[in-house]
């Protein structure tokens, strides 16, 4: 069974937080920057929030476009869900498909270790099932037998 830190592991571990505090516009330009999706928002040491492009979008939809001097406290959804590095690939994939959550922070009780995007668990799925395929095709190839029919 797929763990969340097998995926970690394969994905590498860049962080990108920030504190509810800043600016959104300083979030964006992060975000633009560093080619994220999401930012995990930590306070004194503990998760408070995730801020994605769906939070900034909707901002800048109901603000005429304009950021404004609004923080990132004011948008950031305050009650993420998180996983642990057990948890199984399947849990991930039914919380974020029940939740239509596309970034979820792991954390490994209060420590944050990374985020599990939508993009890395289909990754994660497609490598496996390419695993797998190999897998089947090596004892395929390897029927008992096959080698009396290859010399006919």
């Amino acid at each position: 069974m797929l763990k969340v830190s097998e995926i970690l592991r394969v994905k590498g571990n860049a962080l990108y937080t920030a504190t509810p505090d800043i600016p959104i516009i300083q979030a964006l330009e992060t975000m633009s920057e560093q080619d994220i999706g999401s930012l995990v928002i930590m306070e004194h040491g503990e998760l408070v929030g995730m801020l994605t492009f769906r939070e900034i979008i909707r901002h800048l939809h109901a603000h005429g476009g304009n950021t404004g001097s609004n923080t990132i406290r004011s948008i950031m959804d305050d009650a993420p869900l998180s996983v642990s590095p057990n948890t199984d690939a399947d849990e991930v994939q039914r919380l974020m498909l029940e939740k239509h959550a596309r970034y979820i922070p792991v954390m490994d009780g209060p420590m944050l270790l990374g985020v599990i995007s939508f993009y890395d668990m289909a990754q994660a799925i497609v490598a496996a099932q390419q695993f797998e395929n190999n897998m089947l095709k090596a004892y395929i190839r390897d029927w008992p037998g096959d080698s009396e029919s290859a010399q006919a």
